[in-house]
């Protein structure tokens, strides 16, 4: 194709027809007729080339291997299939509200207060108490 028209295909041309279409095939380097590459050219090969892969999200993703009770690990399942992300993405969520929090819920979760004074102990055992991960409780911590 040249210019947007639509060549004859090669099997329909007569001789003399095939022997001009066909007669840049015949010379030893074509590379000659290549001049820089356009910008549009330059960005479609740099796509072209660029490995497979996951997109970029941030400055990048990292693959980890973590353990988790198979228990949490079928309720995550579950809740990221109702709310229609993948379990990554819940994940990922999960550990920004525990960074934005500063990990607050996690020393009270399991028992590492920042205060070592008895009311403050006193408060983070009451509060430990009543932290349930998720599932329901009433007031009372039951």
């Amino acid at each position: 194709m040249t210019n947007g028209r639509r060549r004859k295909p090669f099997r329909a041309m007569h001789t003399d027809e095939l022997a001009e279409a066909t007669a840049a095939y015949g010379r030893e380097m074509a590379i000659d007729d290549f001049g820089p590459m356009t910008r549009k050219s330059r960005e479609r090969w740099d796509r072209a080339r660029r490995r497979p892969g996951r997109p970029t999200r941030g400055s990048g993703a990292k693959a980890i291997s973590v353990s988790v009770e198979q228990d949490l690990l079928n309720r995550s399942d579950r809740l990221a299939r109702d709310l229609g992300v993948s379990r990554a993405r819940l994940i990922e969520h999960g550990l920004r509200i525990v960074l934005a929090n500063k990990g607050e819920f996690i020393r009270v979760a399991e028992g590492r207060g920042a205060t070592t004074r008895p009311a403050g102990r006193k408060r983070r055992k009451k509060d430990s108490g009543r932290l349930s991960y998720g599932e329901k409780t009433d007031e009372s911590g039951e």
